[in-house]
């Protein structure tokens, strides 16, 4: 008669072991008896806090049998895992838009009591999302004249390890002086926090002429820096309106009303490093766009990470032009701009 065992090669038993990923085994009509101990055993655990090994001893049970016993809870639907997102997080929101959109990542923030400025919240959400995902050997590109990137670095904690290899700016970062040392800060504060080479982009972003952007793209300091946009792995990026930031106003790098004007014929409803796009995300052919001294929008789809921080009522339109057109591929906005993505999208 077979009685379940096996002898082994030296005469003892060999019982067969249940791999621990191994699905339990449930009968499909189990007995009131069983579910009433299965119940007890869930119980036990899930409310009450004990562990397998003491309600292993209570109910005179062994620690595999609770085990199991806790497993078939589980796949019978007696136990069911249900995770609650604190007030503040919007994590059904975030996987609503990374699927809406095809982002990469998307962080929401709740401003409930910041008042309408939204900076302060989306620069330490920016701020917090850098120090967990910052893993070493970045290329990091950041857009020279956004204020909220400048407030998301002044809430940055600084690496005990470098994680990143150069932060580079992505337009020309010179401007009215100031004004200048904004940019000059944002980029020497974040390679410092990271442990990065900063490396600055000796030109305004829009110059007079097409010429003039020529000549300046082959000074050697300047075409150093251009070569080094092929090699960014990371980009941090303001999303802007066709009304210019008062930062970029001040720094003189802003489009002139006669420009605004066009862009606004065109279609045009937001930037990403002064390149302008339409409602769907589509590139806007300006008349300036030959003056420009700033990483192509080819170039820029190209980093595998586009980090887009922006928020506020009035960025809704260029907000969703970002996430329609690819300028950006993870998002970080406030709540109210998300719901009216998702609603809108």
């Amino acid at each position: 008669m077979q009685t379940g065992r096996s002898t082994g090669a030296f005469g003892g038993v060999r019982r067969s072991k249940r791999r621990q990923d191994e699905p339990v085994a449930i009968a499909s009509t189990p007995s009131p008896d069983h579910l009433r101990l299965l119940v007890k055993v869930a119980r036990m655990y899930h409310e009450r806090g004990l562990r397998q090994p003491e309600i292993a001893s209570q109910l005179n049970l062994s620690q595999p049998r609770v085990s199991r016993l806790l497993k078939e809870a589980v796949a019978r639907g007696v136990v069911r895992t249900v995770v609650v997102s604190p007030d503040g997080v919007h994590a059904e929101m975030e996987e609503a838009l990374v699927e809406q959109y095809g982002l990469r990542d998307a962080v929401v923030v709740d401003t409930d009591g910041v008042g309408p400025d939204v900076i302060p919240a989306l620069a330490a959400a920016t701020a917090t999302y850098l120090d967990a995902t910052l893993k070493g050997g970045d290329v990091i590109g950041i857009s020279s004249w956004s204020a909220t990137l400048l407030e998301a670095v002044n809430a940055m904690r600084a690496k005990t390890v470098p994680v990143a290899e150069e932060v580079v700016q992505i337009v020309g970062g010179s401007g009215s002086p100031e004004v200048q040392l904004h940019a000059t800060r944002l980029t020497s504060r974040l390679a410092e926090l990271t442990g990065a080479r900063p490396v600055f982009a000796p030109s305004a972003a829009l110059v007079h002429s097409r010429e003039l952007r020529d000549l300046l793209s082959k000074e050697p300091a300047m075409a150093e820096v251009m070569k080094s946009w092929s090699r960014l792995t990371l980009a941090l990026l303001g999303i802007g309106t066709l009304e210019p930031s008062p930062l970029l106003r001040r720094s003189g790098n802003a489009i002139a009303p006669a420009d605004q004007r066009q862009l606004e014929e065109l279609g045009a409803v937001g930037d990403v490093c002064t390149r302008y796009f339409d409602a769907d995300g589509r590139p806007v052919e300006a008349d300036f766009n030959n003056r420009l001294i700033g990483i192509s929008p080819d170039q820029l789809r190209a980093v595998e990470r586009r980090i887009g921080v922006a928020g506020g009522e009035s960025k809704i339109a260029a907000i969703r032009g970002a996430v329609r057109g690819g300028w950006v591929n993870i998002l970080i906005t406030d709540v109210e701009v998300a719901r009216a993505l998702l609603d809108r999208g």
